[in-house]
């Protein structure tokens, strides 16, 4: 993100910097912009459509169409030049939150490869904007773009664990690392079964931060940093995006920096199970059963399933401290893409007050997910012949339904229980929301868990 941001209302920045003029689609005849912008919309056929921006030396007009996206500001930050702008007119605190957020998330930009560094427009922000919330979820946001957009060459297990400890080192968290055979040594089976056919071994983050009398939140997030599928190997389109398979600890290491930036009153907790699902002589199998830090046995019913298995250990471990919160992050599925695709986020919930409270912090800071059930009867897709469970069903049916049920056994003694199933991606651009790595829901849980667990 590289848009200056004042911290502090100034009026007198305010008022040096360039007006921009929201118009709602069919509006520009009532709007406050000067004769001149009016003219230049009409010349310019300009009705108020959602990104269309237009400017002169008066000032700027930005279509927001029939109001419904929360990002509109994100055009303007997309496509004027540099310099110094700031909103015609005042907004509640909530839409001056999204304003400015959706400003910043149209300043972002994944330039690690490139040479040149484009420069940003700046804004002098709304009064009522809440600056530490809203930095603070520009810089999450920003965090999973970051990670996941990174190729995997430079995204490798170790990679991911040391983006861990510059988030352990900034916030003052604690963070310890079980590598290699040590996974075995400490009863962490299946993410040493899944990741050890890497050249690049397979580990266990584990960040922790907070007072330990306060009640635990225990975050935990798939973290494949690429996923060949295994011996059951993807062909080439399905391997084309598997540098986001690390979406979900990339998740968790962003909502885990979010709580802390913001000193909740939790004992936090946040785990990753890095892997790579690679293949070589000693690589896992289908139909290989495999033990589990549960204590359950599970056979597997295919490679390509790998992420379920190295979160059941995370799972186990966390539910140990039976937190009163646990959270599981992942890109699990395909099933759930073909339920409600890239941009609603399926989500599994018991608890219906929980369920409710992220509802509506949803729809509140306009960050989109959807509620699935977690259906009993379909447990009995995951009966083994020769295991307690198989970690798949054996048809197409309800897949992210069946993922999250064989996760439930691993999470039973967290007082409450969240799984979200993310895709992490957006395959088409939107102001603030380009092609590539996406952050989601983890801004509505951050509502949640603050509304629960306020700072201290």
């Amino acid at each position: 993100m590289r848009s200056e941001l004042l911290n502090e209302y100034e009026q007198n920045a305010a008022n040096a910097a360039r007006k921009i003029y929201c118009v709602r689609d069919g509006g520009l005849k009532e709007s406050d912009a000067p004769p001149s912008l009016k003219s230049l919309g009409e010349v310019n056929g300009f009705s108020g459509e959602t990104g269309v921006v237009l400017a002169n030396e008066d000032g700027v007009l930005l279509g927001t169409g029939d109001g419904e996206d929360a990002f509109f500001a994100a055009a303007a930050a997309e496509k004027l030049p540099d310099g110094q702008y700031s909103f015609d007119q005042e907004f509640d605190e909530r839409i001056a939150n999204l304003v400015v957020l959706g400003w910043l998330l149209g300043t972002y930009r994944f330039d690690r490869y490139k040479n040149q560094k484009p420069a940003s427009a700046s804004l002098v922000a709304p009064a009522k904007t809440d600056f530490s919330a809203v930095l603070r979820s520009a810089e999450a946001v920003g965090l999973v773009r970051d990670l996941v957009n990174t190729p995997a060459g430079d995204m490798s297990p170790a990679a991911l664990e040391q983006a861990a400890r510059n988030i352990a080192e900034t916030c003052g968290a604690q963070i310890d690392v079980t590598t290699g055979d040590e996974l075995l040594a400490e009863n962490f089976p299946m993410i040493h079964a899944v990741g050890r056919a890497s050249s690049s071994a397979p580990r266990l983050i584990d960040m922790r931060w907070g007072d330990e009398s306060a009640p635990r939140v225990t975050l935990v997030g798939k973290g494949v940093t690429f996923d060949s599928g295994g011996l059951n190997i993807k062909v080439g389109s399905g391997m084309a995006l598997m540098k986001k398979d690390m979406g979900g600890g990339a998740h968790t290491l962003a909502l885990a920096r979010m709580i802390m930036k913001a000193n909740l009153n939790v004992r936090l907790r946040a785990l990753v199970p890095a892997v790579e699902n690679a293949i070589s002589g000693n690589a896992f199998r289908p139909s290989d059963v495999l033990p589990s830090r549960k204590g359950l046995t599970v056979e597997i019913g295919n490679t390509d399933a790998e992420g379920r298995l190295i979160l059941a250990d995370a799972l186990a471990l966390g539910g140990e401290e039976k937190p009163d919160l646990m959270i599981s992050l992942a890109t699990l599925t395909g099933a759930a893409r073909v339920a409600l695709g890239p941009e609603l986020v399926p989500f599994y919930c018991d608890d219906e007050h929980l369920a409710s409270d992220l509802e509506a912090a949803s729809s509140h800071v306009a960050d989109p997910v959807w509620r699935m059930p977690l259906w009993r009867n379909y447990e009995s897709m995951l009966s083994s012949q020769i295991a307690d469970v198989n970690h798949i069903s054996g048809g197409s049916f309800a897949g992210s339904v069946t993922a999250a049920l064989f996760l439930k056994k691993f999470a039973l003694e967290a007082k409450a229980w969240m799984h979200f199933d993310l895709y992490a991606w957006r395959p088409k651009p939107l102001p603030g929301r380009p092609q590539g790595g996406e952050a989601q829901a983890i801004r509505a849980l951050f509502e949640v868990i603050a509304a629960r667990f306020p700072a201290r």
